[in-house]
Protein backbone atom coordinates (compact mmCIF):
# COMPACT_ATOMS: atom_id res chain seq x y z
CA UNK A 1 0.00 0.00 0.00
CA UNK A 2 1.36 3.43 -0.92
CA UNK A 3 1.31 6.39 1.47
CA UNK A 4 -1.23 8.10 -0.81
CA UNK A 5 -3.55 5.08 -0.72
CA UNK A 6 -3.27 4.93 3.07
CA UNK A 7 -4.24 8.60 3.36
CA UNK A 8 -7.19 8.04 1.00
CA UNK A 9 -8.39 5.17 3.17
CA UNK A 10 -8.14 7.37 6.29
CA UNK A 11 -10.24 10.09 4.67
CA UNK A 12 -12.98 7.62 3.65
CA UNK A 13 -13.06 5.98 7.08
CA UNK A 14 -13.23 9.39 8.77
CA UNK A 15 -16.18 10.50 6.64
CA UNK A 16 -18.08 7.26 7.08
CA UNK A 17 -17.34 7.20 10.82
CA UNK A 18 -19.02 10.58 11.30
CA UNK A 19 -22.29 9.42 9.75
CA UNK A 20 -24.34 7.34 12.18
CA UNK A 21 -26.42 5.88 9.31
CA UNK A 22 -23.49 5.37 6.95
CA UNK A 23 -22.87 6.92 3.52
CA UNK A 24 -23.64 5.95 -0.06
CA UNK A 25 -21.12 6.30 -2.87
CA UNK A 26 -22.96 9.43 -3.98
CA UNK A 27 -22.75 10.85 -0.42
CA UNK A 28 -19.01 10.29 -0.39
CA UNK A 29 -18.51 11.93 -3.77
CA UNK A 30 -20.47 14.93 -2.50
CA UNK A 31 -18.45 15.12 0.74
CA UNK A 32 -15.21 14.98 -1.23
CA UNK A 33 -16.37 17.76 -3.53
CA UNK A 34 -15.82 15.60 -6.61
CA UNK A 35 -12.07 15.83 -6.03
CA UNK A 36 -11.68 12.10 -6.66
CA UNK A 37 -12.57 10.20 -9.81
CA UNK A 38 -15.56 7.93 -9.20
CA UNK A 39 -13.57 4.85 -10.22
CA UNK A 40 -10.80 5.61 -7.73
CA UNK A 41 -13.31 5.98 -4.92
CA UNK A 42 -15.01 2.72 -5.87
CA UNK A 43 -11.66 0.90 -5.78
CA UNK A 44 -10.77 2.35 -2.38
CA UNK A 45 -14.18 1.37 -0.96
CA UNK A 46 -13.88 -2.16 -2.37
CA UNK A 47 -10.47 -2.52 -0.69
CA UNK A 48 -11.85 -1.37 2.66
CA UNK A 49 -14.82 -3.77 2.41
CA UNK A 50 -12.45 -6.60 1.52
CA UNK A 51 -10.27 -5.75 4.53
CA UNK A 52 -13.38 -5.73 6.80
CA UNK A 53 -12.90 -2.03 7.58
CA UNK A 54 -16.27 -1.16 6.01
CA UNK A 55 -19.52 -3.09 5.70
CA UNK A 56 -21.98 -2.71 2.84
CA UNK A 57 -25.74 -2.73 3.20
CA UNK A 58 -28.13 -2.67 0.22
CA UNK A 59 -27.50 -2.96 -3.49
CA UNK A 60 -26.73 -0.70 -6.42
CA UNK A 61 -26.96 3.06 -5.91
CA UNK A 62 -28.71 2.54 -2.57
CA UNK A 63 -25.74 0.64 -1.14
CA UNK A 64 -24.70 2.27 2.11
CA UNK A 65 -21.31 1.87 3.78
CA UNK A 66 -20.67 1.84 7.53
CA UNK A 67 -17.64 1.25 9.70
CA UNK A 68 -17.19 -2.38 10.64
CA UNK A 69 -17.84 -3.15 14.27
CA UNK A 70 -14.74 -3.56 16.44
CA UNK A 71 -13.78 -7.21 17.01
CA UNK A 72 -15.70 -8.87 19.81
CA UNK A 73 -14.29 -7.89 23.17
CA UNK A 74 -12.14 -5.06 21.83
CA UNK A 75 -13.95 -2.55 23.96
CA UNK A 76 -13.59 -4.68 27.11
CA UNK A 77 -9.99 -3.99 27.79
CA UNK A 78 -8.03 -7.17 28.20
CA UNK A 79 -6.63 -7.69 31.67
CA UNK A 80 -5.42 -4.23 32.62
CA UNK A 81 -1.77 -5.12 32.99
CA UNK A 82 -1.63 -5.95 29.26
CA UNK A 83 -4.18 -3.48 27.93
CA UNK A 84 -1.70 -0.76 27.02
CA UNK A 85 1.71 0.64 27.77
CA UNK A 86 3.54 3.84 26.82
CA UNK A 87 5.83 3.98 23.82
CA UNK A 88 8.51 6.51 22.96
CA UNK A 89 6.33 8.79 20.81
CA UNK A 90 4.17 9.73 23.80
CA UNK A 91 1.28 7.45 22.87
CA UNK A 92 0.02 4.15 24.25
CA UNK A 93 0.42 0.81 22.52
CA UNK A 94 -3.18 -0.33 22.66
CA UNK A 95 -4.75 -3.75 22.77
CA UNK A 96 -7.96 -2.34 21.32
CA UNK A 97 -7.92 -2.65 17.53
CA UNK A 98 -10.52 0.07 17.18
CA UNK A 99 -8.59 2.42 19.44
CA UNK A 100 -5.47 2.01 17.35
CA UNK A 101 -7.44 2.65 14.15
CA UNK A 102 -8.97 5.82 15.54
CA UNK A 103 -5.55 7.08 16.62
CA UNK A 104 -4.38 6.81 13.03
CA UNK A 105 -7.43 8.72 11.80
CA UNK A 106 -7.08 11.69 14.13
CA UNK A 107 -3.37 12.01 13.37
CA UNK A 108 -4.08 12.66 9.69
CA UNK A 109 -3.16 16.20 8.54
CA UNK A 110 -5.83 18.79 9.35
CA UNK A 111 -6.28 19.54 5.66
CA UNK A 112 -7.46 15.97 5.10
CA UNK A 113 -9.97 15.98 7.98
CA UNK A 114 -13.44 17.35 7.25
CA UNK A 115 -14.73 20.06 9.62
CA UNK A 116 -17.60 18.87 11.79
CA UNK A 117 -19.88 20.58 14.32
CA UNK A 118 -21.44 19.47 17.59
CA UNK A 119 -23.65 16.43 16.98
CA UNK A 120 -26.62 16.68 19.34
CA UNK A 121 -27.59 13.06 18.76
CA UNK A 122 -24.36 11.92 20.41
CA UNK A 123 -25.73 13.05 23.79
CA UNK A 124 -29.44 12.67 23.00
CA UNK A 125 -29.06 9.00 22.05
CA UNK A 126 -27.31 8.11 25.31
CA UNK A 127 -29.79 6.53 27.74
CA UNK A 128 -28.39 6.13 31.28
CA UNK A 129 -28.05 2.49 32.36
CA UNK A 130 -29.18 1.36 28.89
CA UNK A 131 -26.45 2.82 26.71
CA UNK A 132 -23.02 1.97 28.12
CA UNK A 133 -19.54 2.95 27.00
CA UNK A 134 -17.95 0.41 29.38
CA UNK A 135 -19.05 -3.21 29.10
CA UNK A 136 -20.19 -5.18 32.17
CA UNK A 137 -16.98 -7.23 32.03
CA UNK A 138 -14.82 -4.13 31.99
CA UNK A 139 -16.78 -2.44 34.77
CA UNK A 140 -16.41 -5.55 36.93
CA UNK A 141 -12.63 -5.45 36.44
CA UNK A 142 -12.48 -1.78 37.34
CA UNK A 143 -14.57 -2.33 40.46
CA UNK A 144 -12.20 -5.11 41.54
CA UNK A 145 -9.22 -2.80 41.00
CA UNK A 146 -10.69 0.26 42.69
CA UNK A 147 -12.38 -1.30 45.71
CA UNK A 148 -11.04 0.01 49.03
CA UNK A 149 -11.40 -1.05 52.67
CA UNK A 150 -13.32 2.22 53.25
CA UNK A 151 -16.36 1.23 51.19
CA UNK A 152 -18.78 1.32 54.12
CA UNK A 153 -17.34 4.48 55.69
CA UNK A 154 -18.58 8.06 55.10
CA UNK A 155 -18.14 9.53 51.60
CA UNK A 156 -14.64 10.86 50.98
CA UNK A 157 -12.92 8.72 53.64
CA UNK A 158 -10.57 6.95 51.24
CA UNK A 159 -9.69 10.14 49.36
CA UNK A 160 -8.88 11.87 52.66
CA UNK A 161 -6.62 8.97 53.63
CA UNK A 162 -4.51 9.48 50.50
CA UNK A 163 -5.13 13.22 50.15
CA UNK A 164 -1.53 14.38 50.60
CA UNK A 165 -0.40 12.19 47.70
CA UNK A 166 -3.53 12.81 45.60
CA UNK A 167 -3.11 16.60 45.79
CA UNK A 168 0.37 16.33 44.32
CA UNK A 169 -0.32 13.55 41.81
CA UNK A 170 -3.55 14.87 40.32
CA UNK A 171 -2.49 18.54 40.38
CA UNK A 172 0.75 17.67 38.61
CA UNK A 173 -0.59 15.10 36.13
CA UNK A 174 -3.66 17.10 35.09
CA UNK A 175 -1.56 20.26 34.70
CA UNK A 176 1.01 18.34 32.65
CA UNK A 177 -1.74 17.30 30.23
CA UNK A 178 -2.26 21.05 29.67
CA UNK A 179 1.41 21.60 28.82
CA UNK A 180 2.53 22.70 32.30
CA UNK A 181 6.30 22.16 32.72
CA UNK A 182 6.45 21.79 36.51
CA UNK A 183 8.02 18.48 37.54
CA UNK A 184 6.42 16.33 40.20
CA UNK A 185 9.07 17.51 42.68
CA UNK A 186 8.40 21.15 41.73
CA UNK A 187 4.70 20.49 42.34
CA UNK A 188 5.37 18.88 45.70
CA UNK A 189 7.51 21.83 46.81
CA UNK A 190 4.83 24.28 45.70
CA UNK A 191 1.96 22.48 47.40
CA UNK A 192 3.71 21.49 50.61
CA UNK A 193 6.13 24.40 51.09
CA UNK A 194 4.75 27.19 48.95
CA UNK A 195 7.98 27.33 46.92
CA UNK A 196 7.84 28.52 43.31
CA UNK A 197 10.04 26.60 40.87
CA UNK A 198 12.95 28.58 39.48
CA UNK A 199 12.58 29.70 35.88
CA UNK A 200 8.86 28.87 35.74
CA UNK A 201 6.09 31.37 35.14
CA UNK A 202 3.49 32.41 37.71
CA UNK A 203 0.76 31.06 35.45
CA UNK A 204 2.04 27.50 35.80
CA UNK A 205 2.11 27.79 39.59
CA UNK A 206 -1.39 29.24 39.53
CA UNK A 207 -2.66 26.30 37.48
CA UNK A 208 -1.29 23.80 39.98
CA UNK A 209 -2.57 25.67 43.05
CA UNK A 210 -5.97 25.92 41.37
CA UNK A 211 -6.01 22.14 40.98
CA UNK A 212 -5.11 21.75 44.64
CA UNK A 213 -7.95 24.00 45.76
CA UNK A 214 -10.43 22.20 43.49
CA UNK A 215 -9.39 18.75 44.71
CA UNK A 216 -9.69 19.86 48.32
CA UNK A 217 -13.18 21.14 47.62
CA UNK A 218 -14.22 17.78 46.16
CA UNK A 219 -12.78 15.80 49.06
CA UNK A 220 -13.89 18.11 51.88
CA UNK A 221 -17.41 18.41 50.45
CA UNK A 222 -17.76 14.75 49.50
CA UNK A 223 -21.24 14.54 51.01
CA UNK A 224 -22.66 17.39 48.93
CA UNK A 225 -20.83 17.36 45.58
CA UNK A 226 -22.54 15.77 42.61
CA UNK A 227 -23.43 16.06 38.95
CA UNK A 228 -25.13 19.41 39.29
CA UNK A 229 -24.54 23.00 38.22
CA UNK A 230 -23.33 24.14 41.63
CA UNK A 231 -20.53 21.57 41.76
CA UNK A 232 -19.40 21.99 38.17
CA UNK A 233 -19.50 25.78 38.07
CA UNK A 234 -17.62 26.06 41.35
CA UNK A 235 -15.14 23.47 40.13
CA UNK A 236 -14.58 25.60 37.04
CA UNK A 237 -14.28 28.75 39.16
CA UNK A 238 -11.50 27.19 41.25
CA UNK A 239 -9.63 25.66 38.28
CA UNK A 240 -9.81 28.81 36.16
CA UNK A 241 -9.07 31.35 38.92
CA UNK A 242 -6.63 33.93 37.55
CA UNK A 243 -6.18 32.09 34.24
CA UNK A 244 -8.94 33.52 32.02
CA UNK A 245 -8.68 36.69 29.96
CA UNK A 246 -12.16 37.61 31.16
CA UNK A 247 -12.21 37.00 34.92
CA UNK A 248 -16.00 37.26 34.91
CA UNK A 249 -16.19 34.05 32.82
CA UNK A 250 -14.82 31.99 35.71
CA UNK A 251 -17.56 29.67 36.94
CA UNK A 252 -20.03 30.79 34.24
CA UNK A 253 -21.22 29.07 31.08
CA UNK A 254 -19.78 30.74 28.02
CA UNK A 255 -21.71 33.19 25.88
CA UNK A 256 -19.14 33.43 23.08
CA UNK A 257 -18.03 30.96 20.37
CA UNK A 258 -14.75 29.13 20.98
CA UNK A 259 -12.24 27.44 18.71
CA UNK A 260 -10.02 24.51 19.62
CA UNK A 261 -6.52 24.36 18.18
CA UNK A 262 -5.43 21.18 16.43
CA UNK A 263 -8.88 19.91 15.47
CA UNK A 264 -11.51 20.41 12.77
CA UNK A 265 -14.27 20.20 15.40
CA UNK A 266 -16.40 23.34 15.80
CA UNK A 267 -18.14 23.45 19.23
CA UNK A 268 -21.73 24.52 19.78
CA UNK A 269 -21.96 28.33 19.79
CA UNK A 270 -25.52 29.40 20.71
CA UNK A 271 -25.71 30.23 24.46
CA UNK A 272 -29.29 29.00 24.90
CA UNK A 273 -28.40 25.64 23.39
CA UNK A 274 -25.30 25.42 25.57
CA UNK A 275 -27.46 25.95 28.65
CA UNK A 276 -29.91 23.30 27.50
CA UNK A 277 -27.29 20.67 26.70
CA UNK A 278 -25.24 21.40 29.81
CA UNK A 279 -28.28 20.66 31.96
CA UNK A 280 -29.09 17.60 29.86
CA UNK A 281 -25.51 16.32 30.21
CA UNK A 282 -25.56 16.72 34.00
CA UNK A 283 -28.99 15.07 34.31
CA UNK A 284 -27.84 12.04 32.31
CA UNK A 285 -24.59 11.78 34.26
CA UNK A 286 -26.49 11.93 37.55
CA UNK A 287 -28.83 9.15 36.41
CA UNK A 288 -26.00 6.69 35.67
CA UNK A 289 -25.75 4.03 38.38
CA UNK A 290 -22.23 2.68 37.83
CA UNK A 291 -19.45 5.01 39.08
CA UNK A 292 -17.01 4.02 36.32
CA UNK A 293 -19.54 4.58 33.55
CA UNK A 294 -20.41 7.88 35.23
CA UNK A 295 -16.76 8.98 35.38
CA UNK A 296 -16.05 8.05 31.77
CA UNK A 297 -19.29 9.63 30.53
CA UNK A 298 -18.28 13.03 31.91
CA UNK A 299 -14.75 12.66 30.47
CA UNK A 300 -16.36 12.13 27.06
CA UNK A 301 -19.19 14.65 27.03
CA UNK A 302 -18.02 17.67 29.02
CA UNK A 303 -15.03 18.53 26.77
CA UNK A 304 -17.17 17.73 23.72
CA UNK A 305 -19.80 20.28 24.76
CA UNK A 306 -17.19 22.90 25.80
CA UNK A 307 -19.62 24.65 28.19
CA UNK A 308 -16.95 27.02 29.51
CA UNK A 309 -14.67 29.42 27.65
CA UNK A 310 -11.62 27.37 28.66
CA UNK A 311 -10.49 24.78 31.22
CA UNK A 312 -13.14 22.24 30.12
CA UNK A 313 -10.84 19.21 30.05
CA UNK A 314 -9.48 20.06 33.50
CA UNK A 315 -13.02 20.22 34.86
CA UNK A 316 -13.82 16.86 33.26
CA UNK A 317 -10.75 15.16 34.75
CA UNK A 318 -11.53 16.30 38.27
CA UNK A 319 -15.27 15.70 37.83
CA UNK A 320 -14.47 12.12 36.79
CA UNK A 321 -13.29 11.64 40.37
CA UNK A 322 -16.63 12.66 41.90
CA UNK A 323 -18.13 9.12 41.88
CA UNK A 324 -14.84 7.64 43.15
CA UNK A 325 -14.62 10.12 46.03
CA UNK A 326 -18.28 9.68 47.00
CA UNK A 327 -18.07 5.86 46.94
CA UNK A 328 -14.61 5.50 48.48
CA UNK A 329 -13.09 3.97 45.36
CA UNK A 330 -9.47 4.52 44.39
CA UNK A 331 -9.16 7.96 42.76
CA UNK A 332 -8.02 8.60 39.19
CA UNK A 333 -4.85 10.71 39.15
CA UNK A 334 -3.84 10.52 35.43
CA UNK A 335 -0.21 10.04 36.48
CA UNK A 336 1.96 8.73 33.59
CA UNK A 337 -0.80 9.26 30.99
CA UNK A 338 0.98 10.32 27.77
CA UNK A 339 -0.30 13.70 26.59
CA UNK A 340 -0.43 12.56 22.95
CA UNK A 341 -2.58 9.52 23.80
CA UNK A 342 -5.02 11.63 25.83
CA UNK A 343 -5.27 14.21 23.05
CA UNK A 344 -5.82 11.54 20.40
CA UNK A 345 -8.62 10.00 22.46
CA UNK A 346 -10.27 13.38 22.93
CA UNK A 347 -9.96 14.22 19.23
CA UNK A 348 -11.65 10.94 18.32
CA UNK A 349 -14.61 12.04 20.45
CA UNK A 350 -14.62 15.55 18.95
CA UNK A 351 -14.34 14.56 15.32
CA UNK A 352 -15.76 11.05 15.11
CA UNK A 353 -17.97 10.68 18.21
CA UNK A 354 -16.06 7.48 18.95
CA UNK A 355 -15.02 6.68 22.52
CA UNK A 356 -12.87 3.59 21.97
CA UNK A 357 -9.49 5.31 22.10
CA UNK A 358 -10.31 7.52 25.09
CA UNK A 359 -11.68 4.42 26.81
CA UNK A 360 -8.35 2.65 26.33
CA UNK A 361 -6.58 5.63 27.92
CA UNK A 362 -9.12 5.77 30.79
CA UNK A 363 -8.75 2.07 31.63
CA UNK A 364 -4.97 2.17 31.52
CA UNK A 365 -4.85 5.35 33.63
CA UNK A 366 -7.20 3.92 36.24
CA UNK A 367 -5.13 0.77 36.61
CA UNK A 368 -2.00 2.86 37.16
CA UNK A 369 -3.78 4.99 39.74
CA UNK A 370 -5.09 1.97 41.64
CA UNK A 371 -1.65 0.40 41.89
CA UNK A 372 -0.29 3.71 43.14
CA UNK A 373 -2.88 4.33 45.85
CA UNK A 374 -3.02 0.79 47.13
CA UNK A 375 0.72 1.10 47.79
CA UNK A 376 0.26 4.56 49.33
CA UNK A 377 -2.60 3.45 51.59
CA UNK A 378 -0.64 0.43 52.81
CA UNK A 379 2.25 2.68 53.84
CA UNK A 380 0.20 5.34 55.63
CA UNK A 381 -0.20 5.58 59.39
CA UNK A 382 -3.71 5.56 60.76
CA UNK A 383 -5.29 9.03 60.55
CA UNK A 384 -5.27 11.15 63.71
CA UNK A 385 -8.70 10.58 65.34
CA UNK A 386 -8.63 14.05 66.93
CA UNK A 387 -8.11 15.76 63.56
CA UNK A 388 -10.68 13.50 61.91
CA UNK A 389 -13.35 14.31 64.50
CA UNK A 390 -12.70 18.04 64.40
CA UNK A 391 -11.79 18.58 60.77
CA UNK A 392 -14.60 21.03 60.03
CA UNK A 393 -14.08 22.91 63.29
CA UNK A 394 -10.38 23.35 62.43
CA UNK A 395 -11.28 24.77 59.01
CA UNK A 396 -13.70 27.22 60.59
CA UNK A 397 -11.45 28.39 63.44
CA UNK A 398 -8.29 28.85 61.35
CA UNK A 399 -10.27 30.54 58.58
CA UNK A 400 -12.00 32.91 61.03
CA UNK A 401 -8.71 33.97 62.65
CA UNK A 402 -7.14 34.79 59.30
CA UNK A 403 -10.16 36.63 57.88
CA UNK A 404 -10.38 38.72 61.04
CA UNK A 405 -6.64 39.50 60.88
CA UNK A 406 -6.58 38.34 64.50
CA UNK A 407 -3.43 37.48 66.45
CA UNK A 408 -2.45 33.89 67.17
CA UNK A 409 -3.65 33.74 70.76
CA UNK A 410 -4.46 30.50 72.63
CA UNK A 411 -7.22 32.18 74.66
CA UNK A 412 -8.88 33.53 71.52
CA UNK A 413 -8.65 30.12 69.86
CA UNK A 414 -10.22 28.45 72.89
CA UNK A 415 -13.10 30.92 72.84
CA UNK A 416 -13.70 30.42 69.11
CA UNK A 417 -13.58 26.61 69.42
CA UNK A 418 -15.64 26.17 72.58
CA UNK A 419 -18.98 25.81 70.78
CA UNK A 420 -17.53 23.63 68.00
CA UNK A 421 -15.42 21.07 69.88
CA UNK A 422 -16.19 18.55 72.61
CA UNK A 423 -14.80 19.66 76.01
CA UNK A 424 -12.55 16.59 76.18
CA UNK A 425 -10.87 17.60 72.91
CA UNK A 426 -10.54 21.32 73.56
CA UNK A 427 -6.97 21.52 74.89
CA UNK A 428 -5.54 19.32 72.12
CA UNK A 429 -7.62 21.15 69.52
CA UNK A 430 -6.19 24.52 70.56
CA UNK A 431 -2.65 23.14 70.28
CA UNK A 432 -3.45 21.73 66.83
CA UNK A 433 -4.96 25.05 65.65
CA UNK A 434 -1.90 26.95 66.91
CA UNK A 435 0.35 24.64 64.92
CA UNK A 436 -1.75 25.02 61.76
CA UNK A 437 -1.72 28.83 61.99
CA UNK A 438 2.04 28.90 62.44
CA UNK A 439 2.47 26.71 59.36
CA UNK A 440 0.08 28.49 56.99
CA UNK A 441 1.57 29.28 53.56
CA UNK A 442 0.58 29.83 49.93
CA UNK A 443 0.47 26.12 49.23
CA UNK A 444 -2.00 25.08 51.93
CA UNK A 445 -4.24 28.13 52.30
CA UNK A 446 -7.07 26.62 50.23
CA UNK A 447 -7.42 23.86 52.82
CA UNK A 448 -9.08 26.45 55.06
CA UNK A 449 -11.23 27.99 52.29
CA UNK A 450 -9.00 31.07 52.28
CA UNK A 451 -7.84 33.27 49.44
CA UNK A 452 -4.22 34.31 49.01
CA UNK A 453 -5.26 37.93 49.50
CA UNK A 454 -6.73 37.04 52.92
CA UNK A 455 -3.55 35.24 53.91
CA UNK A 456 -1.41 38.23 52.80
CA UNK A 457 -3.55 40.68 54.78
CA UNK A 458 -3.28 38.51 57.89
CA UNK A 459 0.49 38.11 57.49
CA UNK A 460 0.88 41.88 57.20
CA UNK A 461 -1.30 42.70 60.24
CA UNK A 462 0.26 44.97 62.88
CA UNK A 463 1.92 42.94 65.65
CA UNK A 464 0.80 44.24 69.03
Amino acid sequence: MTRHESEDFDVILTLVGRASVGLTLRDLLHELGDRWPRRTLQRRIASLVSANRLTRGGQGRAARYRLSEAPAGAGDAVPPTTAAHPVDDGTLRLASTEGARLAALVRAPLARRTPVGYQRAFLDDYVPDVTTYLSPTLRAKLHALGRSPSTERPAGTYARDVLARLLIDLSWASSTLEGNTYTRLDTQNLIELGLLAEGKGQREAQMILNHKAAIEMLVEDADTIGFNRFTFQNLHALLSDGLLTDAAASGRLRVIPVEIAGTVFVPLAIPQQLEEYFDRLLAKADAITDPFEQAFFVMVHLPYLQPFEDVNKRVSRLAANIPFIKRNLSPLSFVDVPEAAYIDGTLAVYELNRVDLLRDVFVWAYERSCLRYVAVKDSLPEPDPLRLRNRQALIEVVGDVVRASAPVDPGDLRARARSLVAPADLDQFVAMALSELHHLHDGNVARYRLRLSELRRWQQRPIR
